[in-house]
C-alpha cells in the first residue's frame, strides 16, 4: 500500500477496526476511509454497493462481524450466522465488483475443528466436526474465508484471509453476557473488587487451554500481511502460547487487585477443551507478536477504567 492509497476499514469502531486504524494512522496512511453503523449499514446490499461505486476504495480490511461470548452464541445462533454471513457476503462481493486491489478478511480461530490436532494448522480446516456453542459463527466466517479464495481463483483477486486467536485490548466490549472471557473477567473481578464481593463465580472448571493475542499486534500483522502475504491459505494470528481459564482468572484477579475467592461453577459449559494456533506460518513470513498477556491485560484493564461508558455495551 501506498501512504496515499484510499483504504476503507470496515468496522473501525470495534477493538479490531479501531486498532487497524491507529496502526495506520501511525505508520503514515492518511486516506482512511470509515463509516458508522448508521451511515452505512452493511447488511443492506444496497447500501454497501453505493458505498463502494461512490468510494472506489483501493484496499480493504474487513474487521467488521457480530461478535459475542459462549451465551451470545449459543442462545442466537440465527442472528451470528444471519448478520456476519450477509455483512461479509455484501462487502467482499463489492469491493470485487469496483476494483478493489486487495482485500484482508479478518476471521477467527473457531473456524477450526473442536478437536483439531494442536496446535491448529491452516490446514486443518473444514477436517472434523465444529465447537457446537459458536458453529453459526463459525460457518459464516469460514464462508468469508472461502468466498476469498473462490474469487482468487475464479477472478484472479487478491484477496487474503486472517484468523486471529482470541484477542483483548483498548475498545474492547464489556457487557456482562454478551462479551468474550478475558473482558468479562476484568470486569467480573473489578466490580467485585469495588463492591468488597467475597467471591467471584466463573463458568466451567477452569481447565480449558486457550491463546490470547493483544489487539495492537494483531493490527501490526494485519498490515503486515496486506503489504507483504498473498496466497489463498488463510493465516493465523497468535501467540503461539497458551494459559489455562483458571491461571488466566487468577492473573486477571491480580492484575486488577481483587483478593477474593474464586469459585468454579461446573454446572456450566467449559467449550472448547483446547485452542492453540500454529503460528509458523506468520514466522515465516518475518512476524511475532510482541505483547507480554500480564502486560496486555493491565493496558486492557488501563481501558476499562479510562470509559466506564464501554462497560454498558
Amino acid at each position: 500500500m501506498e501512504k496515499h492509497d484510499k483504504i476503507y476499514v470496515a468496522g473501525h469502531r470495534g477493538m479490531v477496526g479501531s486498532a487497524i486504524v491507529r496502526r495506520l494512522q501511525r505508520e503514515g496512511y492518511d486516506n482512511i476511509i470509515t463509516r458508522t453503523h448508521a451511515e452505512l449499514d452493511l447488511c443492506r446490499q444496497e447500501a454497501v454497493e453505493r458505498f463502494f461505486a461512490e468510494e472506489r476504495p483501493d484496499y480493504v480490511f474487513l474487521a467488521a462481524a457480530k461478535v459475542g461470548g459462549i451465551v451470545a452464541n449459543n442462545t442466537s445462533p440465527a442472528d451470528f450466522m444471519y448478520d456476519n454471513m450477509i455483512l461479509e457476503m455484501n462487502v467482499i462481493h463489492s469491493a470485487w465488483r469496483n476494483g478493489c486491489r486487495k482485500l484482508e478478511f479478518l476471521g477467527s480461530s473457531c473456524i477450526y475443528p473442536r478437536l483439531a490436532p494442536q496446535p491448529m494448522k491452516e490446514d486443518c480446516l473444514l477436517t472434523s466436526s465444529l465447537e457446537q456453542t459458536n458453529e453459526a459463527y463459525a460457518l459464516a466466517k469460514i464462508s468469508g474465508l472461502k468466498y476469498c479464495e473462490y474469487l482468487n481463483r475464479q477472478y484472479g483477486t487478491d484477496y487474503i484471509s486472517v484468523m486471529p486467536t482470541n484477542l483483548y485490548g483498548p475498545n474492547d466490549n464489556y457487557h456482562p453476557t454478551h462479551s468474550h472471557v478475558l473482558p468479562a473477567l476484568i470486569r467480573r473481578f473489578h466490580e467485585a473488587k469495588v463492591e468488597g464481593a467475597p467471591y467471584v463465580t466463573c463458568w466451567g472448571d477452569g481447565s480449558p487451554l486457550r491463546e490470547f493475542m493483544y489487539v495492537d499486534d494483531l493490527a501490526d500483522l494485519c498490515l503486515f500481511l496486506m503489504n507483504n502475504y498473498s496466497g489463498n491459505e488463510t493465516v493465523n494470528a497468535g501467540t503461539g502460547k497458551e494459559i489455562t481459564i483458571k491461571a488466566l482468572t487468577e492473573l486477571v484477579a491480580d492484575v486488577v487487585g481483587y483478593d477474593g475467592e474464586i469459585r468454579w461453577d461446573t454446572s456450566k459449559p467449559n467449550g472448547t477443551p483446547r485452542k492453540l494456533l500454529d503460528v509458523s506460518k506468520a514466522a515465516a513470513l518475518g512476524w511475532r507478536a510482541r505483547t507480554d498477556l500480564r502486560e496486555g491485560i493491565r493496558l486492557s484493564y488501563e481501558d476499562f477504567l479510562s470509559n466506564p461508558m464501554r462497560a454498558e455495551r
